[in-house]
């Protein structure tokens, strides 16, 4: 019984073993930073999102340290797990990852692992971060280019959205690249595993919801200066103080406007948003 790769979902199932226990092997227990001292005997809670036919599964379940469950929409995935992982019967999770309540799940801290679906990758990782008091590790494989990017420093090209919203909660470790050889489809471009490690940051000290919004906004239009791509939002705040244009053409002056987002750092961005509250 094999499973068919289906390309609304993005499947592509890894089929290098070795690849997949050096996936396990990457997730670091006790993890760093956290209180409980996970063991065998305190195994730590970790969830899998979309384990396919359980070859990196299998791994992550050889650890006696590691309490695994795993959520998967394929249902044809799901009857595969059980008929040939049946110690998995209980900890599977048949859901869509993106919809799922994790909190239901797991009511204190858990860990995220696995072959992410590249089509949805940047929208598991929102989820993370919608969970981040909750989530202090995550170790999983994505596109090259998006691992570049999330692990990325200010002044590149790369450096992006996720870049500065992962980097505000998370130290980010790319690991290793992984060839397209090693799926089965290939896909066609290369992979890369990256460790997320929860930071010791408590509150970014500026509204959060706010921050989201200027780092999207500046972003958005990249190629533009802050003065230009964050109009709306130094328009808005004109408006709350009431400002006159020449009010308004002073706040702008600031060298800050002269920059485009790539050179901004997560501080910077936080006291860009500060500026803009």
């Amino acid at each position: 019984m094999e499973v068919r790769a289906k390309k609304a979902l993005g499947q592509h199932f890894l089929t290098d073993l070795s690849i997949a226990q050096r996936i396990a092997e990457a997730l670091i227990v006790p993890c760093p930073g956290i209180e409980t001292a996970h063991d065998a005997e305190n195994p730590m809670p970790a969830l899998e999102v979309g384990p396919g036919m359980g070859v990196l599964t299998q791994y992550v379940l050889q650890r006696p340290e590691v309490d695994l469950r795993m959520v998967e929409i394929d249902t044809e995935s799901v009857d595969y797990l059980l008929v040939h992982f049946p110690q998995v019967n209980g900890k599977l999770i048949e859901a869509d990852f993106l919809k799922l309540k994790l909190e239901t799940f797991f009511p204190g801290q858990f860990c995220v692992i696995g072959n992410f679906p590249y089509n949805i990758s940047s929208q598991i990782f929102f989820k993370v971060l919608d969970y981040k008091e909750q989530v202090p590790q995550v170790v999983c494989m994505i596109q090259k280019e998006v691992a570049e990017r999330i692990a990325e420093k200010p002044g590149t090209k790369t450096y992006g959205i996720l870049s500065v919203l992962l980097q505000a909660w998370y130290d980010i470790e790319y690991l290793f690249t992984v060839g397209e050889g090693a799926f089965n489809p290939p896909p066609k471009v290369k992979s890369a595993v990256i460790r997320l490690v929860r930071n010791q940051r408590t509150s970014l000290g500026c509204d959060e919801a706010l921050f989201k919004t200027v780092v999207k906004t500046g972003f958005n239009q990249r190629r533009k200066t802050l003065r230009n791509s964050l109009k709306p939002l130094i328009r808005a705040k004109a408006d709350r103080e009431g400002w006159n244009e020449e009010q308004l053409a002073e706040f702008t002056t600031d060298p800050v406007f002269e920059l485009r987002p790539e050179r901004l750092s997560v501080e910077d961005f936080i006291s860009l948003t500060l500026k803009l509250a």
